[in-house]
């Protein structure tokens, strides 16, 4: 360790030049512009000499850890394809002897952040100690493979998948390894680099070779190449080159653990503390609840905090001073991503959803209701928010079946929205005869909801109102979230009289875009509105903005309505 004293004392300078210590001071004047025009920063220049890229790079860059939700209109496989989908959860302990096991834990309360795959790296003696799987987190780890993690500091990932096939998920399971000359490491990353083709063409034509799909391995790349001798400093040259979104934490070898957040914040990360003096880092504060750690604060936009055995206690060091974005963390945490018990971009995502339904009861309200229902499980809190300010009972007239496996057996005389009918069972004892208020987070394609609507009439409702608990969703997002492509966006082509009658309601209304706006108060800029608005803070590499103005020219009509700020 004394060694990583004399590093890190030696390049005190630098960190002073290139470091803040403190979080920086952030003003709205040099933003007017920011949902408008590329973003342009030392950190995330875009530069202007390949505003050219030949059009053979792909039009719309995607994590690697996603899977595009092609609908099967037969066959709904599953009821969240419907849905955007949260790509990772990452979580990080130091300084407990069976990390191994509170990182377990701490998967296991992320789940819902992905679920078809998980890992794990350990630091002992000097050596990283891997675990990856295909499934759950349940599936992948048992007493075996954790007593093959032994160390006080773990790293931890779960995931969603780009494609059907095990090898190739398998391959793209994170936490990722690798050894550079100044010794070995892992990574775990949320989030969606979108200059990734760039980058990964630049290093493939200096000699890198990749051996898997995700815009995570360009992280390893970038550090392993630099010339820097402290790894901070190497993690620091890398965050220069990333555009995007990106939560990550760091182990190595040697024993540090670093965790980083994008200036921006798009995706969230937490850090708490157990009584013991461990310290937790996470996507969400439901994983410290469950591993008995005390939530302290979120890993501020643009921090990087390193954890070793010179500094206990986290260390917080920020990205290069000059144009410090103002935070723009994603509004979805809040719709629907995020746990109702977790705190996340410092609120509460219970209060927040049950104030969405609020708002509905009071703008939307449906004359002669008899009772409130909810799609669960994402609805749920909003409903309840819908039925207390309306005074309506809220009733379970849809249950979810947690016991539908990934696959099914259908029968070969096809049933008519067999999918839906396999996760959802309605409750003809609520429903038959009455008026209802169903209560949904968000449409993306409109095919479910369509589904639901004729679901609860076939089980005896009079008359089946809906309200969305969000804005309507009329462009992709490339910041770690799996959407469609705009064009399959029910709210890009319809407007809400279309939908209405396209999914079957007696009427349909969406959470108000200016109220939305009130709710949130004086932190209404901190937040990115890019799905609502088609206004991006951060546009990807050159090669898509072609694809992204299109988007934009399509969706035109729909942002008068949405009355957000541009």
């Amino acid at each position: 360790m004394a060694a990583s004293v004399s590093v890190a004392s030696s390049t005190t300078n630098l960190l002073n030049r290139r470091l803040l210590s403190s979080p920086p001071c952030r003003t709205t004047s040099a933003y007017k512009n920011i949902l408008i025009k590329p973003y342009q920063q030392q950190c995330f220049l875009i530069n202007s000499s390949n505003k050219k890229s030949p059009r053979s790079l792909a039009p719309r860059v995607v994590n690697s850890s996603r899977k595009l939700m092609n609908v099967d209109h037969q066959h709904d496989r599953y009821l969240e394809d419907d849905k955007p989908r949260e790509e990772c959860g990452v979580v990080g302990i130091y300084g407990d002897p069976e990390a191994s096991r509170l990182c377990y834990l701490a998967l296991h309360a992320l789940q819902h952040r992905g679920q078809e795959g998980a890992g794990m790296v350990s630091v002992h003696n000097n050596v990283l100690n891997s675990a990856t799987g295909i499934g759950l987190v349940s599936d992948v780890f048992n007493e075996s493979n954790l007593d093959q993690l032994p160390g006080d500091m773990a790293i931890g990932h779960v995931r969603y998948s780009t494609a059907a096939g095990s090898s190739s998920m398998l391959k793209n399971v994170q936490p990722f390894v690798t050894s550079s000359k100044f010794g070995s490491f892992a990574v775990a990353h949320n989030g969606n680099f979108v200059n990734y083709q760039l980058l990964r063409a630049e290093l493939e034509q200096k000699g890198s070779i990749f051996s898997t799909t995700s815009d995570t391995e360009v992280v390893l790349h970038l550090i392993a190449k630099s010339k820097a001798r402290s790894f901070v400093l190497r993690i620091l040259e890398a965050c220069e080159k990333l555009q995007g979104a990106y939560s990550m934490v760091f182990v190595t070898e040697d024993g540090k653990l670093v965790a980083v957040r994008d200036p921006f914040g798009f995706r969230p990360l937490v850090m708490g503390r157990r009584n013991n003096g461990a310290t937790v880092f996470a996507s969400e504060t439901c994983a410290l609840d469950l591993v008995d750690a005390t939530y302290e604060r979120e890993v501020h936009p643009g921090e990087m905090a390193l954890v070793d055995d010179i500094n206990k206690q986290p260390q917080s060091m920020y990205l290069l001073r000059p144009h410090i974005p103002e935070p723009k963390s994603c509004i979805f945490e809040h719709i629907y991503f995020a746990q109702p018990n977790s705190i996340v971009f410092g609120k509460s995502v219970y209060e927040s959803r049950h104030a969405f339904g609020e708002i509905l009861a009071t703008e939307s309200p449906v004359e002669g209701c008899d009772a409130v229902i909810a799609v669960p499980d994402s609805g749920v809190v909003a409903a309840l928010g819908y039925a207390t300010k309306s005074g309506v009972p809220y009733q379970q007239g849809l249950i979810r079946s947690h016991y539908v496996g990934r696959t099914f057996i259908e029968p070969s005389q096809k049933i008519r929205d067999f999918g839906v009918k396999l996760k959802l069972l309605p409750v003809k004892a609520v429903l038959e005869g009455k008026t209802v208020v169903v209560v949904d987070d968000s449409i993306v394609r409109g095919t479910t909801s369509s589904k639901i609507v004729r679901l609860l009439k076939e089980a005896g409702a009079k008359e089946v109102h809906m309200r969305i608990a969000s804005p309507p969703i009329i462009a992709s997002c490339y910041y770690g979230i799996d959407t469609p492509n705009a064009e399959e966006l029910i709210s890009n082509r319809m407007n809400v009289e279309e939908i209405r009658k396209f999914i079957g309601a007696d009427s349909l209304a969406f959470l108000p875009s200016d109220s939305f706006r009130r709710l949130l108060g004086s932190d209404h800029t901190n937040f990115c509105y890019a799905c609502f608005t088609g206004k991006y803070p951060l546009y990807p590499s050159a090669a898509m903005e072609e694809s992204i103005d299109d988007t934009m020219k399509s969706t035109i009509g729909q942002l008068g309505a949405l009355k957000l700020p541009l």
